[in-house]
């Protein structure tokens, strides 16, 4: 199948009713719906950098941005790694300084990722 037979087609699957969705409901689901794809089909794109050490910068620049899905698979695709890379930054970014105590006290990525957030200016 070329480009144009496949755009037509995927714009003509959008273009169908789905279970009374509205537009906005629906482009909301086809959005989850590609990552998803993207996440199923990881293996597929570059992921040249999954489980080397990440960059004080790298982790600035991921913790600047929501924590969505969207942003988890953006950052992924920029910095060649696994989308549970990223997600797992938000998460202990996110973690309270209790819970690690009693999780991971001598982790030193999480750790990094804690101070990162803190110069950033992001608490829990």
């Amino acid at each position: 199948m070329n480009r144009a037979e496949f755009k037509r087609q995927v714009l003509s699957l959008f273009s169908e009713s789905v279970d009374g969705l509205s537009l906005e409901e629906k482009v909301n689901y086809i959005e989850n719906l590609l990552i998803e794809y993207q996440k199923m089909n990881e293996d597929e794109r570059d992921t040249s950098n999954k489980g080397e050490s990440w960059t004080d910068e790298e982790l600035k620049i991921v913790l600047s941005s929501a924590p969505t899905k969207y942003n988890c698979m953006k950052y992924a695709r920029i910095f060649k790694r696994g989308y549970g890379s990223i997600e797992q930054i938000y998460r202990w970014a996110a973690t309270t300084d209790k819970m690690i105590q009693e999780k991971r006290p001598n982790d030193a990525f999480v750790k990094r990722i804690k101070k990162v957030a803190k110069e950033l200016g992001l608490r829990v």
